[in-house]
């Protein structure tokens, strides 16, 4: 993959995230479970593989 896409995809996703907070503020709860989620699972990766 393009390393551009690495290097845009957090601000691109925390953009998207505070948009869909300040339109839906009943989403915050889901957002940031995902985004703990979803890092924690990048974050572990490298160990497991």
């Amino acid at each position: 993959m393009d390393m551009n896409f690495f290097m845009a995809g957090p601000p691109l996703i925390s953009l998207l995230a505070g948009i869909s907070i300040l339109i839906w503020p009943r989403l915050l709860n889901y957002i940031v479970a995902f985004y703990l989620i979803l890092f924690g699972v990048v974050g572990l990766l490298p160990m497991i593989l």
